[in-house]
C-alpha cells in the first residue's frame, strides 16, 4: 500500500505551464541492534531537510519492522541522467522513536525519482536513560558532492616476498571492517558491516539507482572486485592496520554510515554478490578502479558517466566493463561464501521439489517466521508445497526481492543471511 503526499516536485515549461510530477518511494526498515529483530510499532516521522519541523509523513512500523511505502517529492529524472550543477535527489529528515529504544534521527535520506529507497535503521535498546538525539548525517552523493579522486594503484598486487598471499582462494567474506576515514587516521571509527550491506551502501553512494540495469551491474561488479582484492590480498592488514577497507574515495570507495540504499541496486547485488572480475592467469580479483568521467578523467579505468551512456546504448554489463578495462576482463565466481549454513544447491527450488535442500530452507524460513510473524509458519518435511511457496512469497515481499514463490540464488542467500542474523550462529562457527 502506498500513500501520497501533496507536496511534489513539478517541472514547468517556458510558459509556466505545469508539465510533470516527480516522486520517489521511501520505506523505512527498523531492527534492534541487539539481535536484528524487527521493531514493531516504531513511530517514524518524515520531513523535508530544508524544513525539518514540518512533518510530511507520520508512519508506524508493522510486525516486520517496516513502514508502508510512501511517495515523496523528487527532482526531475533527467538530473540524474547527466552531470550538472543541480542536485538530482531530494533530501529528507527521518526521526524514529520506539518504546524501549533510544531515538534515532537521520538527516539527508536521498530520494531519486521513479525509484524505491530503503532507509535501514538500527535502534539501540535503552540501558539506563535516554541519550540525547545525535543525528546520523548523510553527506552528498559522490556524483554531486566534492570528494578527492582515487589515487591510482596497480590493479594486481604483487605477491609478498614469501611467495604467499594469506588467502589461497577467493572467498566472499561475512563481514567487512570499514575504517571511516583515511588509513592513517587513528581517530576514525571501524565499523563491522555485512559484505552485502557494504556493497549496497557503496553502490547507492556512488551511482544513481535511476541508471539502466546493465550500468548498475557493471558498477556493482567493479565495486565487488575491488573490495575482494582488498580482502584477498589483506592489503591493509599487511600494512599493520586492523581493517579491511576505508571509506575514503582517495584510497577506496565511499561508504556512508547509516545511509539509505535503493531497491534496484539491492536486487542486483543479491543476484551477483559472489562474482568478481578477473584476467586470464591471475588468481586475485582485479582492483577495478574508476572515476566519474566528468570532473575527473581516468584513462584505462571505467568512468561512471561513461558507463551510463553505454548502458543507454544497449551495452551489456560485461561489454561496458570490457570497453573500459579491455577485452580480456572476465566475470568469475568465488569458490565459497562465508558465514552461511550451506551453499545454493545450483538450481531453483519450486513447487514439487524435495530433499535435504528443501528441508534446510524450510527450517530456516520457519525460524525466521518466529521473528517476522507476517511469514506463515511451515513444517520442515522436505517437500516444496504450496505452504512453502506462500512463506517464500511473504519473505520475498518483506525483504525487497521479486515475489515469485521460487527460491532462486538471491532468495536462498537472503534467507541464509537473515537466518544467521537472527540466530547469530556465525558467532559460534
Amino acid at each position: 500500500m502506498k500513500k501520497y503526499i501533496t507536496a511534489v516536485a513539478q517541472e514547468t515549461n517556458a510558459s509556466g505551464d505545469q508539465q510533470a510530477t516527480y516522486t520517489g518511494i521511501l520505506q523505512v526498515n527498523v531492527v534492534s541492534q541487539e539481535n536484528n529483530f524487527p521493531v514493531r510499532d516504531a513511530e517514524v516521522s518524515i520531513a523535508y531537510k530544508g524544513d525539518p519541523e514540518s512533518t510530511v509523513e507520520q508512519l508506524t512500523t508493522n510486525s516486520s519492522g517496516q513502514t508502508e511505502q510512501v511517495s515523496l517529492a523528487a527532482p526531475p529524472l533527467d538530473l540524474s541522467l547527466s552531470p550538472g550543477l543541480a542536485q538530482p535527489y531530494s533530501e529528507y529528515v527521518v526521526n524514529i522513536r520506539a518504546q524501549g529504544f533510544e531515538p534515532v534521527a537521520i538527516s539527508g535520506t536521498e530520494i531519486l525519482p521513479d525509484t524505491t529507497a530503503i532507509q535501514p535503521v538500527r535502534m539501540v535498546p535503552i540501558q539506563d536513560a535516554v541519550s540525547p538525539d545525535v543525528p546520523i548525517v548523510i553527506p552528498d552523493h559522490t556524483l554531486y558532492g566534492e570528494y578527492p579522486p582515487k589515487i591510482a594503484e596497480d590493479e594486481v598486487k604483487a605477491v609478498a616476498e614469501t611467495g604467499e598471499i594469506v588467502l589461497s582462494r577467493v572467498v566472499i567474506p561475512q563481514t567487512i571492517v570499514v575504517h571511516d576515514g583515511v588509513p592513517t587516521d587513528p581517530t576514525a571509527t571501524n565499523y563491522y558491516v555485512p559484505y552485502l550491506d557494504y556493497i549496497k551502501n557503496v553502490a547507492s553512494s556512488e551511482i544513481y539507482a535511476t541508471w539502466p540495469r546493465p550500468t548498475i551491474t557493471a558498477n556493482v561488479l567493479a565495486i565487488m572486485s575491488f573490495t575482494l582484492n582488498r580482502v584477498y590480498t589483506e592489503w591493509y592488514r599487511n600494512q599493520g592496520y586492523n581493517f579491511t577497507i576505508t571509506s575514503s574515495t582517495a584510497f577506496d570507495h565511499k561508504w556512508i554510515y547509516g545511509r539509505n540504499i535503493y531497491e534496484s541496486i539491492s536486487q542486483v547485488v543479491d543476484e551477483i554478490f559472489n562474482n568478481y572480475l578477473s584476467r586470464p592467469g591471475i588468481r586475485q580479483p582485479i582492483l577495478t578502479q574508476y572515476c566519474d568521467g566528468n570532473r575527473v578523467q581516468c584513462p584505462n579505468w571505467m568512468t561512471q558517466w561513461g558507463s551510463l551512456r553505454l548502458g543507454e546504448q544497449g551495452y551489456s554489463a560485461i561489454e561496458i566493463l570490457r570497453h573500459f578495462y579491455g577485452s580480456n576482463m572476465y566475470i568469475n565466481t568465488a569458490e565459497q561464501v562465508s558465514g552461511i549454513p550451506s551453499s545454493f544447491p545450483g538450481y531453483n527450488l519450486t513447487i514439487g521439489a524435495s530433499g535435504d535442500s528443501v528441508r534446510q530452507v524450510q527450517e530456516q524460513l520457519d525460524t525466521i517466521a518466529t521473528v517476522y510473524t507476517a511469514i506463515p509458519r511451515i513444517t520442515a518435511d522436505g517437500i516444496y508445497g504450496q505452504a512453502t511457496a506462500n512463506a517464500v512469497r511473504q519473505f520475498q515481499s518483506i525483504f525487497g526481492l521479486p515475489v515469485t514463490g521460487i527460491i532462486d540464488f538471491a532468495t536462498w542467500y537472503r534467507i541464509s543471511h537473515i537466518y544467521v542474523g537472527i540466530t547469530r550462529i556465525a558467532e559460534y562457527s
